[in-house]
């Protein structure tokens, strides 16, 4: 583990795809953080791919001490389902790394998480941006860990809103649905400062990436204008002799081809890297204390997240939902940390 630390102990457990990536090199131009380590699971594609992108872009930005463990490679109880389509054949979109040199830890995620709870109590956050797999198998282990963690943020679930895999139901909850639902149980009727802060769909859709703000990044890093056209042709390359720039804007123009494909615009939404900002105390939110269950059984509604805001499960509160947030700040904020790490790294 790095020698110095942070004021700021996260540890993320991530399915690395694009916006994974986008929210990872933000926590890598962030002051004040320090990773305890990332662990992977299988979700946006399978496990070892994660593993496999996560170390390639800690290289890229010269992080390569962080330790990389590998989770779960499948779900708790149903098979698993990646989304290539969304974030492409390697999971980064257009993106080409060098294959990282640095390897996956001996250590399994679980056993990550469950030492760093017991050796650093209170003082580490935990960051989920996938599937809730590894927690839900780390609490089966440590079941104190939800009162061992210093705080939890989720990216997952939508609550009263559309879902993005089904009508109902987020993908990264889907992908799991039986550990998203351990998980909430074990924190329900926990301390209110203990409690989840959960990043669902109808927040982080909130934060739409267009190509202003990639251009706004290459420009701030001092790489000169990174024109993502959506008149291009698909799979247009970037040039940017800044390799950092280079790599957003392969991953992204992907994310927002995809997001055209589905009537949604020439963007991309940054689902994790909000729920990275909440992680770090750097984005301000509103939020609602409420009771969330995970549908299970129900071939209808499969993975649904639902919320009892009013009490009538008369069931103790399990998590706090973000009900608002400030999409120009996120962005603002992260001009400022990934051309931070462009003019470091690129």
């Amino acid at each position: 583990m790095p020698s110095e630390r942070g004021r700021h102990r996260l540890l993320l457990d991530a399915d690395t795809g694009i916006d994974d990536a986008i929210a990872l090199l933000y926590l890598l131009g962030t002051p004040d953080v320090t990773l305890e380590a990332i662990t992977c699971t299988a979700g946006n594609v399978g496990a070892r791919q994660v593993a496999a992108n996560t170390l390639a872009l800690l290289e890229l930005c010269g992080s390569s001490g962080v330790e990389v463990a590998l989770g779960s490679e499948v779900p708790l109880e149903i098979p698993l389902v990646t989304t290539e389509e969304t974030h492409g054949d390697q999971g980064i979109g257009y993106a080409v790394l060098p294959p990282p040199r640095g390897g996956i830890s001996a250590r399994h995620a679980v056993d990550v998480w469950v030492e760093a709870v017991r050796n650093h109590p209170g003082q580490v956050t935990g960051l989920v941006t996938g599937p809730l797999t590894n927690l839900a198998l780390a609490i089966r282990a440590e079941p104190q860990l939800p009162m061992l963690l210093k705080g939890l943020v989720i990216m997952g679930g939508a609550f009263n809103y559309p879902g993005n895999t089904t009508p109902v139901a987020e993908w990264n909850t889907h992908v799991d649905p039986h550990a998203a639902r351990e998980v909430y149980a074990a924190y329900e009727g926990l301390p209110v400062g203990k409690l989840p802060i959960v990043c669902a769909l109808e927040i982080t859709e909130r934060i739409e990436c267009t190509p202003a703000h990639v251009d706004a990044v290459s420009r701030a890093a001092g790489a000169g204008a990174e024109i993502l056209d959506p008149d291009e042709a698909e799979g247009t390359r970037s040039t940017n002799g800044n390799a950092v720039v280079a790599c957003v804007s392969d991953a992204l123009r992907f994310y927002m081809e995809f997001h055209r494909l589905y009537d949604q615009g020439y963007v991309a939404h940054l689902h994790d890297l909000f729920a990275a900002m909440v992680a770090t105390g750097e984005a301000g939110f509103d939020e609602r204390l409420a009771t969330v269950d995970v549908e299970t059984g129900s071939s209808l509604t499969f993975g649904q997240t639902v919320a009892d805001f009013a009490g009538m499960w008369k069931r103790e509160p399990n998590a706090r939902i973000v009900t608002g947030n400030d999409p120009a700040a996120v962005f603002e904020l992260m001009v400022r940390r990934l051309s931070q790490v462009a003019r470091l790294h690129g």
